[in-house]
C-alpha cells in the first residue's frame, strides 16, 4: 500500500480511483485529444497510395518504385515497435504523445519538401518510425483513463476513429489533388501533391499540441510509484467530470495489489531519469523471460497460427487497399483518352514498363480528375458504416466465434473477384466489400488474442501481431509490383492463394470469445 494523504484518508485501488471520476467532459476531451494521433496513422500509411498517381512521372518512378513508396512507411513501423515501448514505460504516455506528434509532423513536412524520390523515401520511412510511437501508446493512454464500465467502447471509439482518419484523407484528396499548383521557392519546386502530404502533417502535429493540456496517466504513475501524482491526475479527471473542487474527491489514499515500485514522491532531475531507466531495463528483461511460455505448449502453435494467418490477411488486404487509388485513377485516365477495355489486363498493363512510359512522357504536371477520388470516398464511407453495422454482430455468442471463418471464406471469393471487374462500378462494389469485410477480420484478430493468452503474456503478442501484420505490408508491396509485371492474372491468383492460406489457418482456431480473461 502507498499512501498519499494522512492515515484517515478513504483507501481505494486503481479501478475503484477511476470510476470515482465518472464519465464526462474529461473524458470527451480525451477522446477528442486522441482523434488526430490515430488518424495520422493511417496519414502516414495510405497518403503516398493518393500521391503516386500525380507525383509519378515527376519523381521517374517504377512500378517497383511504387511498391517500396507503399512499404517503406511500414518497414518504419517495425524496426521502432520495440524501443518505442521501452521509452513509453521510462519517460511517460503522455511525453511520448507531445515529442512524438511533433517530430513525426516535421518528418512529414520534410517529405513535402523532397525534390526527388530517394529523399521521399527516407523521410517517409522515418515518418513510419515516429508515428508508430504515440499511435501505440494513445491506446494504452486512453484505456487508462477509463473503468472497467467504459473501457470495451474504447476499442469501438479506436477503430471509429481510423475509419474517419480514412475517410477525411481521401476527401482532402478529392478536394486538392485535382487543382493545379506549381510555384518555386528558391532552388526548390512544388507541386500539388507536396501541398497534400504537408496538410496530412496537421493531424500529428495537432495531437502533440493538445495533449500538452492533459495531465500524466494515473495508471502509470501508480505503476512508478507516484502515488501523488497520480492522486492529482485523478482529481484534476474528477472536478473537470463532475464540476466540483478537487479537494471534494472522495478517494485520498490509493493502493496497488501488486506495486511494481515502493511509494514515493515525485522524482525530478538526473537522480529520476536514472531511476526509470534502470526501472525499464529490468521490466524490459522481465518481459523477455516472459516470452518463454509461448515458445511451449499450447501458445507456441497458437501464437505461430495466429501469426501466420495475419501475416497474411494484411499482407492481401494492403495490397488492394494502397494499389486501389492507382486503380481508380487508371481506369480514369483510360476513360479520357477513350480507351473502352477497362479490364483489369489493361490496368495493370498501363501501370506496367510497356504501357505507362508513352502516356506518361507527354506531360509531367499531372492532376487526377475529381471524379477519380470519389470512388476512393465511397469506399472509405463504406468501411466506416461497415464497422458501425458488424461491431453490434460481434457481440452475439453463436456468431462471433465463428466470424472470422466466414469473413476469410467470403473474402477469398471477393480477392479473386477482382479479376473479373471490368467497370468502375464493379471493381468499386467488389473493392468495397472486401476491405470492409477485411477490417472485421483484422478486429477479430485482436479481440481473439486479448482473450486465449494470458495478462503476462497479452501486451507482446499484441506487439507482434502488429509486427507481423507490417511486416506483410513490406512484402505484399514489394511482390506484388513483381506479379503484376508477369502477366495480367499472376497478382489475383497470388493474392487469393494468400487469403485461401489464412481461411485454412482460422479452421484450426477455436475460440469462445466469451470466456473470461486469463
Amino acid at each position: 500500500m502507498a499512501q498519499t494523504a494522512g492515515s484517515k484518508s478513504q483507501a481505494a485501488d486503481f479501478e475503484t480511483a477511476i470510476a470515482e471520476c465518472g464519465f464526462g467532459l474529461f473524458n470527451v476531451y480525451i477522446m477528442f485529444c486522441a482523434m488526430p494521433c490515430l488518424s495520422a496513422m493511417v496519414f502516414s500509411a495510405s497518403a503516398m497510395s493518393y500521391v503516386m498517381p500525380s507525383a509519378e512521372c515527376e519523381l521517374k518512378l517504377s512500378l517497383l518504385d511504387k511498391g517500396i513508396m507503399n512499404a517503406v512507411t511500414y518497414a518504419g513501423m517495425i524496426i521502432s515497435a520495440i524501443p518505442w515501448g521501452f521509452v513509453a514505460d521510462t519517460m511517460g504516455r503522455r511525453l511520448v504523445l507531445i515529442i512524438g506528434g511533433w517530430i513525426d509532423g516535421l518528418c512529414v513536412l520534410c517529405a513535402a519538401l523532397s525534390q526527388n524520390s530517394t529523399q521521399l523515401m527516407v523521410f517517409k520511412f522515418f515518418d513510419g518510425f515516429i508515428v508508430c510511437g504515440p499511435f501505440a501508446v494513445v491506446v494504452s493512454y486512453l484505456a487508462e483513463f477509463h473503468g472497467k464500465k467504459h473501457r470495451p467502447f474504447i476499442m469501438l471509439f479506436i477503430g471509429l476513429s481510423v475509419a474517419l482518419g480514412a475517410l477525411i484523407l481521401t476527401i482532402v484528396a478529392y478536394l486538392l489533388l485535382p487543382e493545379h499548383f506549381y510555384f518555386n521557392v528558391g532552388p526548390l519546386h512544388f507541386h500539388t501533391w507536396q501541398i497534400f502530404l504537408a496538410i496530412t502533417a496537421v493531424p500529428t502535429l495537432a495531437s502533440g499540441f493538445l495533449h500538452i493540456f492533459l495531465p500524466e496517466s494515473p495508471r502509470f504513475l501508480m505503476s512508478q510509484g507516484n502515488y501523488r501524482g497520480a492522486l492529482n491526475s485523478l482529481q484534476r479527471i474528477y472536478a473537470m467530470n463532475k464540476r466540483k473542487s478537487r479537494d471534494s474527491y472522495p478517494i485520498t489514499t490509493l493502493t496497488d495489489a501488486t506495486p511494481e515500485r515502493e511509494a514515493t514522491d515525485a522524482p525530478s532531475g538526473e537522480r529520476a531519469l536514472r531511476e526509470r531507466f534502470a526501472r525499464a531495463k529490468r521490466k524490459f528483461a522481465e518481459g523477455l523471460r516472459q516470452l518463454k511460455p509461448m515458445f511451449s505448449s499450447p501458445y507456441l502453435a497458437l501464437s505461430g497460427r495466429i501469426y501466420s494467418l495475419h501475416f497474411c490477411q494484411v499482407m492481401c488486404v494492403n495490397s488492394v487497399r494502397l494499389w486501389l487509388p492507382q486503380i481508380f485513377a487508371t481506369m480514369q485516365t483510360l476513360e479520357v483518352h477513350g480507351i473502352r477495355d477497362r479490364s483489369m489486363c489493361a490496368i495493370l498493363d498501363h501501370n506496367s514498363h510497356r504501357g505507362a512510359a508513352k502516356s506518361l512522357k507527354q506531360e509531367c504536371d499531372i492532376h487526377q480528375r475529381p471524379e477519380t477520388f470519389v470512388n476512393n470516398i465511397i469506399v472509405a464511407s463504406i468501411a466506416l458504416a461497415g464497422f458501425l453495422l458488424f461491431f453490434p454482430i460481434l457481440r452475439i455468442r453463436g456468431i462471433v466465434n465463428h466470424i472470422l471463418k466466414i469473413c476469410l471464406f467470403i473474402c477469398t471469393f471477393l480477392v479473386g473477384g477482382l479479376y473479373f471487374s471490368n467497370t468502375q462500378l464493379s471493381t468499386l462494389l467488389v473493392a468495397s466489400l472486401y476491405l470492409t469485410i477485411m477490417g472485421v477480420c483484422a478486429s477479430t484478430i485482436i479481440g481473439m488474442c486479448v482473450v486465449v493468452f494470458p495478462t503476462l503474456m497479452r501486451t507482446m503478442v499484441l506487439l507482434l501481431i502488429m509486427t507481423f501484420g507490417r511486416l506483410g505490408s513490406v512484402v505484399g508491396n514489394l511482390l506484388l509490383p513483381m506479379f503484376i509485371q508477369m502477366t495480367c492474372w499472376a497478382p489475383f491468383l497470388w493474392l487469393t492463394a494468400l487469403m485461401t492460406i489464412a481461411f485454412v489457418m482460422s479452421l484450426f482456431l477455436k475460440v469462445d470469445f466469451q470466456q473470461p480473461l486469463n
